[in-house]
């Protein structure tokens, strides 16, 4: 693949966590996020993104998510569950998709809030005025994913150099 065709990344809430006695890193998806996560994996595959890889966090209700979520996909893609998303500051994550290798065009990033919110706006330079609107509107609830698009390698990827093209949130 060409360093200067397109790439995707899918920056996905996890759903709907409960709140048992355990610690944070933890916590199980609540029955609306398993309901929710499955949902975003339908319309992840409507949105017609062939995923070549996902990063996930390795807390259980982000596992959970993408294991619900991935099973709506027409095909698996390679997973990588990965401690430092956990807890991500905008920077980290950056960071981390830095490293992504060439070969990959599509990137769903399964991860928590603050860090997967901070993103989409720090990433987002340009964006379709209606996907805008709506993540402004609604935040980014539990289960909701932009979709940003960039030319480059990712060792390129940097604050502004991305397009905000779509948003989606359960209750939409």
């Amino acid at each position: 693949m060409s360093v200067a065709e397109p790439r995707t990344i899918v920056l996905f809430r996890h759903a709907k966590a409960d709140w048992p006695q355990v610690t944070d890193h933890e916590r199980p998806l609540a029955d609306r996020g398993r309901q929710d996560a499955a949902v975003a994996g339908r319309k992840l595959t409507d949105s017609g993104i062939a995923v070549d890889l996902a990063l996930c966090s390795t807390a259980t209700r982000t596992r959970e998510t993408w294991k619900l979520a991935v099973h709506e996909l027409p095909h698996r893609p390679k997973t990588v569950y990965e401690e430092r998303i956990y807890e991500a500051s905008p920077g980290e994550l950056i960071a981390l998709l830095n490293e992504v290798p060439d070969e990959v065009r599509n990137l769903v990033l399964v991860g928590h809030n603050p860090g997967i919110e901070g993103l989409a706006e720090v990433l987002s330079g340009a964006a379709a005025e209606a996907a805008r609107e709506r993540m402004t509107r609604r935040g980014f609830p539990a289960a909701a994913f932009a979709v940003l698009t960039f030319d480059g390698s990712w060792k390129s990827l940097e604050p502004g150099t991305a397009s905000l093209v779509d948003y989606w949130a359960p209750s939409e």
